[in-house]
């Protein structure tokens, strides 16, 4: 795919071709999976390449959306007659996977360990077997990882990354860092101590006195082995945690924040857009869905909405004949005004909040509600075409 000039950038059509990894980030509820696949979807279709679209978040929309049964750490590509069938011929490939934390973990020791019986000792490990799926922003960190590994294979043009709702997307971005800081920490220190020959300093000796007495020598024994295995990995960890950290601000990156124009989704997308400023993240993009069409801001309809309810009983006597009881078909004409009216100052507060949100990035794009829910290729194709234009 032919990259574009950052100043040109005007949609989201654009912002795609210019970038390899958007990260689609928002709060819970608000479209943010169906927008990412949506995204992945239209730029294989029309931008041709190979796209991936990698959720971190559980859920598994994306694999109904897509018509997959099942899809998981592997990469697995979306078949052309997929698209064929939604009435498109595709240009590029798309490609899905969902970040597995457990398999992740293991590609990353086979991967990263120093030699074959560290590699081994740790797999084998039972304390890695229980805490691989919740060690310290274990989650948050291997997708990371995950993300740094695909992206530098250079296997794909373009990654979309479908983020856990806004807080925990935090939590996303701050994981290399953690995870550096874990390996340099005090904590480390006492797990690695030897367990028979630990030199236990005055503040040190309460807390192995109690750890003894309630977890047992031969668990903080296991504990010390594995973390000291562990340690040995330390130096690729912290590098490519930093190389990570590199990543997310590099300018081939971009940030994608997905919001309803609700109180509390827009109140999390300001959060969000804030600390990607602080951070010095770029913001490609908002995205606002479900928002009220924009027919109900024009004047005109606003007179022809006060006059169905200050004229309800004249309006009703010109179309009430074969409908129903004036009086009752008056009651109905007047509450459509009243709801109109209603919507019209939804819609105007929708505006300005767009108006608010659309000072920071490259391109602000609107969907309007679907009457359906979007559940196929096909509904993510013409849901995409509206974030197109």
């Amino acid at each position: 795919m032919a990259r574009r000039d950052a100043d040109d950038i005007r949609t989201l059509r654009q912002l795609l071709s210019a970038k390899e990894i958007v990260i689609s980030c928002g709060s819970g509820g608000v479209g943010k999976t169906t927008t990412a696949a949506a995204l992945g979807a239209m730029a294989a279709a029309h931008q041709g390449g190979k796209v991936l679209v990698l959720t971190v978040d559980p859920a598994r929309r994306l694999a109904n959306a897509l018509g997959l049964e099942r899809f998981g750490n592997t990469e697995t590509l979306v078949d052309a007659s997929e698209f064929t069938a939604a009435g498109v011929e595709p240009r590029g490939e798309l490609w899905v996977a969902m970040l597995d934390t457990k398999q992740s973990w293991d590609d990353l020791i086979e991967r990263h360990a120093p030699d074959d019986r560290t590699r081994r000792a740790i797999l084998d490990n039972s304390i890695y077997a229980n805490i691989s799926g919740r060690f310290v922003q274990s989650h948050d960190y291997i997708a990371m990882e995950r993300l740094h590994e695909i992206h530098t294979s250079g296997r794909y043009d373009l990654i979309v990354v479908d983020t856990p709702p806004t807080r925990n997307a935090i939590d996303f971005l701050d994981a290399p860092e953690r995870m550096a800081e874990f390996f340099s920490s005090r904590l480390l220190r006492w797990l690695t101590a030897p367990a028979k020959n630990r030199v236990l300093s005055v503040a040190s000796k309460p807390f192995y006195r109690v750890a003894d007495g309630i977890l047992g020598s031969q668990f903080l024994e296991d504990i010390a082995e594995f973390f000291g295995l562990f340690q040995t990995m330390a130096p690729g960890f912290v590098e490519r945690a930093d190389a990570v950290t590199r990543t997310l601000s590099d300018r081939r990156t971009t940030f994608v924040v997905v919001s309803t124009l609700e109180a509390a989704p827009v109140h999390e997308a300001e959060f969000f857009i804030e600390e990607l400023a602080r951070r010095k993240l770029h913001l490609g993009a908002v995205v606002l869905n479900k928002v009220l069409p924009a027919y109900l801001r024009r004047t005109a309809t606003t007179g022809v909405a006060r006059r169905l309810v200050s004229d309800a009983d004249a309006a009703a006597a010109a179309v009430a004949d074969g409908v129903g009881d004036p009086d009752d078909v008056a009651a109905v004409l007047r509450e459509i005004g009243e709801s109109f009216l209603n919507y019209q100052v939804a819609a105007t507060r929708e505006q300005e909040q767009r108006s608010e949100l659309a000072r920071t990035p490259d391109v602000v794009a609107t969907v309007p509600y679907f009457d359906h829910d979007i559940a196929d290729l096909s509904g993510l194709l013409r849901l995409g075409d509206t974030l197109w234009r």
